[in-house]
């Protein structure tokens, strides 16, 4: 699924605001180290946690352990949210609202993990790395691979513009 989302300008933009291309906001994404997932526990209540995720095959892709706090409450509701930005008043504020479900496909799973050691680099495939063999733990069973299917995504330009674009997808 890679498809162009539609862009529409909100009306709480700035009056000469203009909407955020998909492609710079697949720019920020692309430069992004890291994300906060948005899931909420079985009880209702909401839960955020910060992770590295990488953009790949027309979606976002993020690991964790089967029994983490995070799959647990993705087993209950598979929707979820993705943010990253910039903790400035300048930038561009990306949000991803979506469905996760865990890539069970090889051919996948290979390329979500080789785009996200392209994107984080020694970070995954050295050994003194932050997040060391991702890929590795996918391949072997030991760490899910979710893919978070976009259904809005979210574009908040600061300065010197406010811009807020929504961009969704055609019904799939």
């Amino acid at each position: 699924m890679n498809s162009e989302p539609d862009a529409v300008l909100g009306p709480f933009s700035s009056p000469d605001a203009r909407a955020t291309p998909w492609a710079s906001a697949l720019a920020v994404i692309g430069e992004a180290e890291v994300f906060w997932l948005s899931t909420v526990r079985p009880d209702g209540r909401p839960h955020v946690t910060p992770l590295p995720a990488a953009w790949s095959l027309g979606g976002m892709f993020f690991t964790t352990g089967g029994q983490e706090r995070k799959a647990r409450n993705l087993e209950h509701e598979s929707r979820c949210v993705l943010t990253t930005g910039t903790n400035a008043l300048t930038g561009v504020d990306i949000v991803i609202e979506g469905v996760a479900a865990v890539v069970d496909g090889r051919s996948d799973s290979e390329r979500a993990v080789a785009d996200f050691q392209l994107k984080y680099g020694a970070h995954l495939t050295a050994p003194e790395g932050s997040w060391h063999g991702p890929g590795e733990a996918v391949v072997a069973g030991d760490t899910r691979l979710y893919r978070v299917a976009p259904t809005v995504g979210l574009a908040f330009g600061k300065l010197p513009a406010s811009s807020q674009t929504r961009h969704t997808w055609p019904s799939r």
